[in-house]
C-alpha cells in the first residue's frame, strides 16, 4: 500500500486519526482546513511536518488525538461504509484458505467499500493483480477514486460489470477467486473459466444465509470442484489472567502467613476483651460507692476506705495490657500482592462476550488439467480407456489351422 509518501506528514497524504478505541476516522491534509471532534479543534496545518504516530493536542485544550499510518487494518475501521463490509477475522481467514500471496492473481466480485480489496493489494504486491468487479456504479465510481488516492491504481483493476450476463472477460489467469454477490451460484461456470487450469486454484464465496450456501454447494458439485467446505467465523476476546495454582513451598508460606495473622488478630481481641472486662469492673465499683455515699447507709465503711485510701483508681499504664502493633493496610496488602505476582505464570481465559454471525465462507478447489482431462476425472476417464482397450491374445488359445 502507498498511502503515505514520506515519513513526515505532508500536504495531500492521507491520515488514519485515532479518537478511541471504536472511533477512527481518516482526513486528507488540507491547507486551511480543521478537524472537529468531541475531543476538540484540529488544523490540519499543526498535522505537516509530524512523524506518524504522533500525539496532537487540540488548539483549544479539550483533548488529543494520534495520527497513524494508514493500513489496511486501520481503513477497515476508518472507511466510509457503502455496504457491509468484511472484517479483520474473515479477511485473514480468507486469504489464508485462498492461498494469496505475493504474485497471486485474484478476483473480487462485488468491490463494495473496498475494505478486502486493500487487504487483498498488499497481499499480492506489485507482481500480482487484483481484478475487482462492481455492478453498482456509484459504488464503481467511489472506489475508483480511492483507490487511485491511495496509489493502488497499478494493482487494484476496478470494472463496472454484470458478472452475471458478462462474466469477467478473462480466461485461464487467475490463482484465486473470491464472489461477495446475492447469488454466487450465477457467476460460477465464469468464475471456472477465469480460473487457471495448469494448476490448483481456489474459490471462495461469501454469503449470509444457509439456503445461498446450498445452492452455491450443488452448483460448484456439478462445475466439477472439489473440497467443497463452508465455515463461519466468530469472535472471541481472551483476556491474560495469572493462574492460580502455587506451588507447594508458596502455598505453605501463604498457609503459615495467614495463620500467623490470625493468631496476632486474636490475640488482640483477646486483649481488647480483658480491658474491656477491667474498665466495667471499675465502672461498677464505682458506681456502688457513689451509692453508698449518697445514701449515708455505709459511713463507717466510707471512712475506713478513705482512711486505707482504697478508693478505685484507674490501672496505670504499665498494668495495662500491650496494645497489637499498628499495622499498616494498604502497604502491606501492596507488598504480598507484589510477592505473590512477581514469580507468577499467567494464562488466558476466555471473554463471555462472542461476535455475532457475519456470513458463511464456502471454499472449494479446481484441480488442474492433465493432458486436457480433470484430475477429478482423470480416474474414471483411465477406466474408460481401458475397457475399450482390445484385449491381448493368448497364443495358447489360438485354434490351430
Amino acid at each position: 500500500m502507498t498511502f503515505d509518501r514520506s515519513e513526515a506528514i505532508q500536504f495531500g497524504d492521507w491520515v488514519i486519526v485515532y479518537h478511541s478505541r471504536t472511533q477512527l476516522t481518516s482526513e486528507i491534509v488540507t491547507r486551511d482546513k480543521e478537524l472537529q471532534s468531541r475531543f476538540g479543534h484540529f488544523r490540519h496545518s499543526d498535522m505537516v511536518g509530524k512523524p506518524w504516530g504522533t500525539k496532537l493536542s487540540s488548539s483549544n485544550g479539550r483533548g488529543f488525538v494520534f495520527l497513524l499510518k494508514p493500513t489496511p487494518e486501520l481503513w477497515t475501521q476508518a472507511l466510509p461504509h457503502r455496504t457491509q463490509i468484511l472484517y479483520l477475522p474473515d479477511i485473514a481467514f480468507i486469504t489464508s484458505f485462498l492461498d494469496v500471496k505475493a504474485g497471486s492473481r485474484v478476483i473480487e466480485a462485488g468491490t463494495g467499500s473496498g475494505s478486502f480489496s486493500h487487504s487483498l493489494a498488499r497481499t499480492v504486491g506489485d507482481q500480482g493483480k487484483v481484478h475487482s468487479f462492481e455492478y453498482h456504479e456509484e459504488r464503481f465510481e467511489k472506489a475508483k477514486v480511492e483507490f487511485k488516492e491511495h496509489g493502488l491504481d497499478g494493482v487494484i483493476t476496478v470494472k463496472h460489470r454484470d458478472v452475471y450476463k458478462d462474466g469477467f472477460e478473462l480466461e485461464n489467469e487467475v490463482d484465486a477467486i473470491f464472489l461477495d454477490l446475492p447469488a454466487p451460484w450465477e457467476a460460477l461456470e465464469h468464475a471456472k473459466k477465469a480460473m487457471r487450469r495448469d494448476r490448483q486454484a481456489r474459490i471462495c464465496c461469501f454469503s449470509p444465509c444457509i439456503e445461498q450456501v446450498i445452492r452455491t454447494c450443488s452448483a460448484l458439485a456439478e462445475l466439477g470442484f472439489s473440497d467443497i467446505t463452508m465455515y463461519e467465523t466468530l469472535t472471541r476476546t481472551h483476556d491474560p489472567t495469572p493462574i492460580v495454582a502455587p506451588d507447594v513451598g508458596t502455598a505453605i508460606a501463604r498457609i503459615e502467613e495467614v495463620e500467623n495473622k490470625k493468631e496476632r488478630r486474636r490475640e488482640g481481641q483477646i486483649m481488647d476483651a480483658a480491658r474491656r472486662r477491667e474498665e466495667k469492673k471499675r465502672q461498677r465499683e464505682a458506681e456502688a460507692a457513689a451509692a453508698e455515699a449518697a445514701e449515708g447507709t455505709a459511713a463507717g465503711a466510707g471512712s475506713v476506705a478513705e482512711a486505707d485510701g482504697t478508693t478505685p483508681a484507674p490501672l496505670d499504664a504499665a498494668s495495662e495490657p500491650p496494645a497489637a502493633p499498628a499495622v499498616d493496610k494498604t502497604a502491606e496488602g501492596r507488598r504480598l500482592r507484589d510477592e505473590r505476582d512477581r514469580d507468577r505464570d499467567f494464562g488466558t481465559k476466555a471473554g463471555a462476550y462472542t461476535r455475532g454471525h457475519t456470513s458463511f465462507l464456502t471454499f472449494a478447489v479446481l484441480l488442474p488439467l492433465v493432458d486436457g482431462i480433470s484430475q477429478r476425472h482423470a480416474p474414471s476417464a483411465a477406466a474408460e480407456t481401458a475397457e475399450l482397450a482390445p484385449l491381448p491374445v493368448d497364443a495358447s488359445t489360438e485354434p490351430s489351422a
